[in-house]
């Protein structure tokens, strides 16, 4: 860990990585901001220690000794966009890189891995992060500059980034791949295979370092929508739904921050008529927010290359009342024991449907009417990795929902419970709950970066 991300990560986020990765609901705080210079600075600090240590130990873990990413600006290469700094917005013209591990004994300060780009420019100030391997006027076709850099390292396994399972790991166009063949020499094409499991796992995989700030984002979030729900912000009989998400979206903004989608609020409530448990893609329009309705917001914001993705919920309590109602204290223990229930599947090489399948079997043995659709975050808000359900693919997902599950990676434990409420007459409520956790191994278990929610946020009127 080079002294600069020390320095920044001790002043700026103070407390241990351990303590960040709390289980108990935290106090609703918002964190410094950091300015679009610091930002890039600790991006570029992070993605010099990917490149150096992530990806030499991922090519040998998947056998590939060289690993080629193409994409042209604007029409990038989900993988290549994680390796460019902070400060390119895109890339280059085409962009081509390669990594060739050449040994873990041949250069320590890589890893063994010699990084070039065939492009006019070197990526990275002096070629930081790849080196210039091209001089278009010395040999004027980008392609045939590859296949020459390839012939000269002569590697047994060439991984592109083709996927059927996973768009992230799909970023090599049909284009690009044509004028790749016509350029490489045929005794290389049979050496070409798949890098969808090296690139899931460049996307995946979070260092130690990167887990010193994702708590930092997820605090972000969980005091934005503390913010959003309460008192000041939420006047029943006035407020309505759309004129929270738009609150909340332009707080976001207001912080120099993004969403990578726009926020959602909805309401359940006592009233037999109002269609409370449709699916997201059945969203009602905008409604006014009355006393007694149970409020549910779902926010992703962006920071530092990193998403969050979080789900809470509110009670707007009755004139008189000063709790929520037994009966939804009752449905939204439930969403909190089906959390339990999954996090405890998570284990070392299960796959997303194993661990589906044994969550809602223990669910149903205990009466929880649950539904499961957890979801791997970081570099993407809906990331690569296992995804464990979908919420119409309850028997699992093909593909994907085959994937293992590997350490040092984070979810978001995206899931509901339904439970009937006396005090609605029976009808059904649907805790709708998700948050941001990261599986470090076997023995350290999930942990939930900034806490979780444990009851509603009560909003006065």
């Amino acid at each position: 860990m080079n002294r600069f991300l020390i320095v920044f990560c001790t002043v700026l986020f103070g407390a241990s990585t351990a303590a960040a990765l709390s289980q108990t609901t935290p106090a609703p705080q918002m964190s410094r901001i950091l300015s679009l210079q610091e930002r890039a600075a600790l991006q570029d600090s992070i993605l010099e220690l990917r490149l150096q240590r992530l990806a030499p130990e991922l090519m040998r873990r998947e056998g590939i000794d060289m690993w080629v990413i193409i994409g042209r600006e604007y029409h990038e290469d989900p993988v290549l966009k994680t390796m460019l700094p902070a400060t390119w917005l895109s890339a280059r013209r085409r962009t081509i890189l390669v990594l060739f591990d050449k040994g873990s004994n041949s250069d320590a300060k890589s890893g063994g891995v010699e990084r070039l780009a065939v492009a006019r420019y070197d990526v990275g100030t002096a070629g930081k992060f790849f080196r210039s391997a091209w001089n278009p006027a010395k040999q004027s076709d980008q392609y045939k500059r590859l296949a020459e850099l390839i012939a000269e390292r002569v590697p047994k396994r060439i991984a592109l980034n083709r996927s059927t399972d996973f768009a992230h790991a799909d970023g090599l166009t049909e284009t690009e791949y044509q004028a790749f063949l016509k350029a490489l020499p045929t005794e290389f094409h049979s050496r070409i295979v798949s890098g969808e499991r090296l690139s899931v796992g460049w996307l995946e995989t979070r260092l130690p370092e990167e887990m010193r700030y994702f708590p930092e984002l997820c605090k972000i979030t969980h005091a934005i929508i503390a913010e959003g729900f309460s008192r000041e912000v939420v006047k029943p009989g006035v407020t309505t739904t759309e004129q929270m998400e738009w609150r909340f979206r332009e707080r976001i903004n207001a912080l120099g921050l993004q969403t990578w989608f726009h926020p959602s609020v909805s309401i359940q409530r006592a009233d037999p008529i109002a269609n409370t448990t449709a699916p997201a893609s059945a969203k009602p329009g905008s409604e006014t927010i009355q006393e007694g309705d149970v409020l549910h917001v779902d926010i992703g914001i962006s920071y530092l290359g990193l998403n969050s993705d979080v789900q809470q919920h509110a009670y707007v309590l009755k004139r008189g009342e000063t709790d929520v109602p037994a009966g939804i204290k009752k449905a939204f223990a439930n969403a909190n024991r089906t959390q339990d229930i999954l996090l405890k599947q998570f284990k070392t090489g299960a796959t997303g449907n194993m661990m589906l399948k044994a969550a809602l079997e223990q669910a149903a043995k205990e009466g929880i009417k649950a539904t499961i659709y957890t979801h791997p975050i970081g570099a993407h808000g809906h990331a690569a990795g296992p995804s464990i359900g979908m919420w119409d693919m309850q028997a699992g997902v093909p593909g994907a929902g085959d994937y293992p599950l590997f350490p040092n990676t984070a979810y978001s434990i995206e899931l509901n419970a339904e439970t009937a409420i006396p005090e609605w007459d029976g009808k059904p409520l649907r805790i709708m709950l998700e948050e941001d956790a990261f599986f470090l191994n076997d023995q350290a278990g999930v942990q939930y970066l900034d806490g979780r929610q444990l009851s509603m946020i009560l909003i006065k009127p």
